[in-house]
């Protein structure tokens, strides 16, 4: 019996020191927002549900839209417990009382949360269509919160319709999605749409900052501008990679360790390639490079790396903007600036642009590298880019505004290339990109070249190339017009049948279609398809002819 309980208590106290190490909350999860004053960067979302909730008119429906990382989940749980809470302050919820704590502990069933990925049945909903009948067991209100609701089903959709239509006065859905566009319209006319848009790196950085103080960590202002940038406007995203910094057991975060962390070379080899390549200084360029690979660094975020910094000159040289450099680098960049006209940094950066895109088809990277950055050294190399001079002693506002669409196409395209890699086999030089594939992806045509019409031709080929071949078939014997500056009509002169226009007006590929024509343009543009098939009139007989040329009132009776 004794040592029975000897074994049972070593068993609870093993079982309790593995309970404590498994305890473990990652940050994004500890320092998940709690009121709506503590989401970032959504004050115009938060505010507008503060105010509905001071003023008691909350919808039935909302819908919240937007990127990854960016407080939509923090939202629902806030304004889930908000409606529920029994001391509301401003519209936010107390957080203190029997309602908030059982929701913030998971233990009030009143609020269900179900994440559509996994539940994405006609059950599923059923389910919450026969709860949705019965009262709430202690809260005011029944919240349903469904997330990544996108990935219901059709069948799921329907069976939620009627319900989200007119609900029961005690139930509240919360619906969550990155993608609204797969949403039907009957889903979307029944709720309260708010978009939570990407989060700026400044506000990123302050709530990091706070992260760190309330951790006892120890970050360097750039580390944070860096982390903040990688995020690309997630919250969830910058929280990830500040903990990854922390794996070591170093509560220390410098800027060379989170660039050592994802890859990124030091600032000072980025420095060395664009001052030799600047200087024509093939020999230094090489040597530079060298290191690099030696080291292990990604290739291809190296190369964008390289492209950030030359975008940043050009930037300081328009605008004056340093970013987030220390004085130390603004030096080098302004030396730079100085050295470089316009027209050479806004030719490096597609002559770069386009390096980025061959090493993407080749197999042999480390070679396309070299060899693209011993082109960019070669002093005979023509600088192609003009740029409007400036009337006055600085930049005007036409020429900056030119700048910044170009650069931002330039941004937004390599943002892409890295989603839509095709497997490409090294023996096979078809899937190789021509020259002209190049033009249509990154610079905008003349007036001239868009008339001509023939851009449209390379679109549909590149189609085919990259293996789209229910774009590419659906669309080959189509041209395409100018409805107006910013739509295009592509013209079926065979007739659009059914079948092609359901794969054509897929989300998916219609906003395919879209990047496409609208890279060309250089500006967003829409796509309409119309069907250009006539339908041919019946042939009248010889007796109706003869019929209309005496004008004789005849009626022809069927039998």
């Amino acid at each position: 019996m004794y040592l029975c309980g000897v074994i049972a208590s070593h068993r609870e106290a093993k079982l309790k020191l593995g309970s404590d190490n498994m305890a473990y909350t990652a940050l994004y999860r500890k320092f998940r927002p709690l009121t709506f004053d503590e989401i970032v960067g959504q004050e115009h979302i938060t505010k507008t549900l503060k105010n509905q909730l001071i003023a008691g008119r909350v919808g039935h429906a909302y819908l919240f839209n937007g990127c990854r990382g960016t407080g939509k989940t923090s939202a629902a749980k806030i304004l889930a417990r908000a409606v529920n809470c029994l001391n509301p302050k401003n519209g936010e919820p107390c957080n203190e009382c029997e309602i908030c704590k059982a929701a913030l502990n998971g233990s009030l069933t009143d609020i269900v949360e179900m994440d559509a990925a996994s539940n994405n049945s006609v059950e599923d909903i059923r389910l919450i269509r026969d709860e949705v009948n019965f009262l709430p067991t202690l809260a005011k209100y029944r919240v349903y919160i469904i997330d990544e609701v996108h990935m219901l089903s059709t069948g799921a959709f329907n069976a939620l319709l009627k319900t989200l239509e007119e609900p029961p006065a005690h139930v509240k859905f919360i619906l969550a999605t990155t993608e609204p566009q797969k949403l039907p319209a009957t889903i979307l006319s029944r709720c309260q749409r708010f978009d939570f848009k990407k989060i700026s790196p400044e506000n990123i950085v302050k709530r990091l900052k706070i992260v760190c103080k309330s951790s006892n960590i120890e970050a360097d202002e750039n580390a944070l501008k860096i982390i903040a940038s990688l995020s690309e406007g997630a919250m969830r995203d910058a929280l990830s990679i500040l903990e990854r910094c922390l794996q070591d057991g170093d509560n220390e975060i410098n800027e060379d360790k989170v660039k050592e962390l994802v890859g990124i070379p030091k600032l000072s080899f980025i420095e060395d390639i664009v001052g030799s390549v600047l200087a024509k200084d093939i020999d230094n360029c090489l040597k530079t490079l060298k290191t690099i690979i030696s080291e292990g660094k990604d290739q291809n975020n190296f190369l964008w790396e390289v492209i950030k910094y030359v975008k940043d000159v050009l930037l300081y040289k328009v605008t004056g903007d340093v970013g987030i450099y220390s004085e130390a680098e603004q030096q080098k960049l302004k030396e730079f600036a100085e050295k470089a006209s316009k027209e050479e940094l806004v030719h490096l950066i597609y002559e770069l642009s386009d390096l980025e895109n061959d090493m993407k088809w080749s197999s042999q990277k480390t070679i396309m590298l070299e060899a693209g950055f011993i082109k960019l050294c070669d002093t005979n190399q023509p600088v192609s880019v003009q740029i409007p001079a400036s009337t006055g002693t600085g930049a005007s506002s036409s020429e900056i505004q030119e700048l910044q669409r170009r650069l931002f196409r330039i941004e937004n395209f390599l943002s892409q290339a890295g989603k839509n890699k095709t497997a490409v086999n090294p023996n096979n030089t078809a899937k190789q990109a021509t020259p002209v594939q190049k033009q249509v992806e990154r610079k905008p045509l003349t007036p001239e070249e868009l008339k001509k019409n023939n851009y449209w031709k390379d679109i549909v080929g590149k189609f085919k190339t990259e293996g789209k071949m229910g774009l590419y078939a659906n669309l080959l014997n189509t041209n395409i017009t100018e409805i107006n500056d910013m739509t295009v009509g592509i013209n079926f002169k065979n007739g659009l049948n059914p079948l092609a226009k359901g794969i054509l007006e897929k989300p998916e590929n219609i906003n395919e279609i879209s990047k496409e024509i609208s890279m060309a343009y250089g500006k967003t543009m829409k796509v309409k398809l119309i069907d250009n098939k006539v339908e041919a009139k019946p042939q009248k007989s010889d007796f109706e002819n003869l019929v209309e040329g005496l004008d004789i009132p005849i009626d022809i009776i069927d039998e």
